[in-house]
C-alpha cells in the first residue's frame, strides 16, 4: 500500500537532469495532489466493494446487536431467510444505500489519512522512505480511523437506524435525518460517538498494523516487493479478525446507543449501557453477541477492502505513468 506509492513517486521523479528550483516545487505539489487523489479514489472504491459484499451479514449482525435475542448461527440463518421470504431478496441490502453514503467518504478519508499519517510519522521518527516500526505503524492506523469516524459519524448513525427499522418508518436517508432532528434533537445524531471513537482506535490501529506488518514480513522472507492478490486477501482477513475482535464490545454499545430511540431503551452513558446489557443478557452473550458472524463477515470485508485499495492504487499509478510516457 504505502511502499507502492513511494516507489511510484521515485519512478516519476527520476530525471537525468536535475530540475530547477522554480520547476521542482510545482512538480512536487502536483505529484502530492495526484497521490492524495489516488488514495481518496482507491479508498472510496475499496469501502464500497467490501461493504456491499457483506451487507446482508452486516444488517443481520446489527439486528442482533440491538435486540435482547440470543445469537446463534441457526437464529441468524432464520432471520436472513425470514427477511427474504417476507420482504424480498433485495431487502437483505436494506440500509446499504445509507451505508454507501457513509462508507465511501469514510473509507476514502481513512485510507488517504493513513497514507498521510505514515508519511508524517516517517518524517518525525526518521523513517522517511522506509517501513515504520511497530508503534508508529499502530498510531498511523488509529489516527486514520479516528479522523474518518469524526468526519462521518452522523452517516453511521443514520445507517444503523435504517438497518433495524421497517421500511415504512424511514423512506430514505434524508427522511431519517429530518425525523431524528425533529423528534429527538440534533444531539441524537452523535449518540454513541464516544464508544465509536474508543472502539475505532484499537480497531483501525490493529487492522492497519497487522496488514502492514504481514506485508513487510512477506517482503523480508519471500524476496518479493509486493504480495499477490490472494496473499493480500489473506493478510487483510487476518487484520480484520484481530481488529474487530479487540473492539467488538464497544461496537455493541455503540449500536445500542444509536438505536435507543427506536428500540424503546434509554442509554445515557457507555458504562450504564454496558451494565444494562450485562445485567439483562450476560457478559459474553451480551457484549459479544454476533461476534462469530463478525469472524465471517469482518475478515472478508477487510480483506476485500485492503486488496481493492492496493490494486486500485497500482492500476492508477500505471495509468498515470503510461500517460506521462505518451507525453
Amino acid at each position: 500500500m504505502g511502499n507502492g506509492v513511494r516507489e511510484g513517486q521515485v519512478d516519476f521523479k527520476g530525471q537525468d537532469v536535475e530540475p530547477t528550483a522554480s520547476a521542482h516545487l510545482p512538480a512536487e505539489g502536483i505529484q502530492e495532489q495526484k497521490k492524495v487523489l489516488n488514495s481518496l479514489m482507491s479508498g472510496a472504491l475499496a469501502g464500497a466493494v467490501a461493504k456491499t459484499a457483506v451487507a446482508p451479514l452486516d444488517r443481520t449482525k446489527i439486528m442482533f446487536q440491538v435486540s435482547s435475542k440470543r445469537f446463534s448461527a441457526k437464529e441468524a440463518y432464520r432471520l436472513i431467510y425470514h427477511t427474504y421470504l417476507n420482504e424480498g431478496f433485495w431487502s437483505l441490502w436494506r440500509g446499504n444505500s445509507a451505508t454507501m453514503v457513509r462508507v465511501i467518504p469514510y473509507a476514502a478519508i481513512q485510507f488517504c489519512a493513513h497514507e498521510e499519517y505514515k508519511q508524517l510519522l516517517g518524517s518525525y521518527y526518521g523513517f522517511q522512505g522506509k517501513a515504520l516500526t511497530p508503534f508508529p505503524r499502530f498510531i498511523a492506523g488509529s489516527l486514520a480511523g479516528t479522523t474518518a469516524a469524526m468526519l462521518t459519524y452522523p452517516l453511521d448513525m443514520v445507517r444503523a437506524r435504517m438497518a433495524v427499522t421497517p421500511k415504512e418508518m424511514y423512506s430514505n436517508i434524508v427522511h431519517v435525518f429530518i425525523r431524528i432532528s425533529r423528534e429527538e434533537g440534533l444531539k441524537t445524531l452523535y449518540r454513541g460517538f464516544t464508544p465509536t471513537i474508543l472502539g475505532v482506535i484499537p480497531y483501525a490501529g490493529l487492522s492497519f498494523f497487522t496488514y502492514e506488518t504481514l506485508k513487510k514480513l512477506h517482503a523480508d522472507h519471500s524476496g518479493k516487493s509486493q504480495p499477490s492478490p490472494p496473499e493480500r486477501l489473506l493478510f487483510g482477513a487476518c487484520a480484520g479478525l484481530i481488529g474487530q475482535s479487540a473492539s467488538y464490545p464497544l461496537d455493541v454499545v455503540r449500536r445500542r446507543m444509536q438505536t435507543a430511540g427506536v428500540m424503546g431503551h434509554t442509554y445515557s452513558s457507555i458504562l450504564l449501557t454496558m451494565q444494562e446489557i450485562i445485567r439483562e443478557e450476560g457478559l459474553i452473550r451480551g457484549l459479544y453477541k454476533g461476534l462469530s458472524m463478525n469472524w465471517v463477515k469482518g475478515p472478508i470485508a477487510v480483506g476485500i477492502s485492503f486488496t481493492t485499495f492496493d490494486l486500485t492504487q497500482i492500476l492508477l499509478r500505471k495509468l498515470q505513468h503510461s500517460t506521462n510516457v505518451e507525453r
